[in-house]
């Protein structure tokens, strides 16, 4: 069999309606989309509209919270660190943001890391991390290792509040 011999199966495409080629065709003048109005133009769609009834979004009852001041934080599991440890990628026993950073554990920094108690340790390491759950911290612990949370960082000022304060 050759590519130049591949065809579908029978039935499986239609040929697509000719509109707009007179009214004999029953698909003439409007092309089968009644006259005027929204519908009847190109590129429109009235998402959620339900004929004036009331639409769902507005039917169902809403749930929960997003803060818009949520933190996110990369995640690194010990397990990891451990694998990295092996394989000579972390060397030394001090690890900080920057050294996951550039072992591949962590891509980007976000809001901080966050350590994470899946998996064993067994080096003794010293970690400098943003957060940990008190799991990791046992886990390093354990190992005869340690971990230090580095304190919140202050956010940034944006654009609006240098320029207040160079008005000042």
């Amino acid at each position: 069999m050759k590519l130049n011999q591949l065809k579908g199966r029978p039935g499986s495409t239609r040929k697509p309606k000719l509109l707009g080629r007179g009214i004999g065709s029953g698909l003439g003048k409007t092309s089968g989309r009644g006259v005027k109005g929204q519908k009847a133009r190109t590129g429109v769609s009235i998402n959620g509209f339900e004929g004036g009834q009331m639409p769902m979004f507005r039917r169902i009852p809403k749930r929960g919270f997003h803060s818009l001041a949520r933190k996110d934080f990369a995640v690194v599991n010990l397990g990891r660190i451990q694998a990295a440890v092996d394989a000579g990628a972390l060397k030394g026993d001090k690890i900080n943001v920057s050294a996951l950073i550039a072992a591949g554990l962590v891509r980007r920094e976000l809001d901080g890391v966050r350590l994470l108690g899946n998996g064993e340790i067994k080096a003794k390491l010293a970690i400098e991390v943003d957060g940990a759950s008190k799991s990791a911290v046992a886990a390093v612990e354990k190992a005869g290792g340690s971990v230090t949370i580095i304190p919140a960082r202050a956010p940034q000022p944006g654009p609006k509040e240098r320029k207040k304060k160079a008005a000042k």
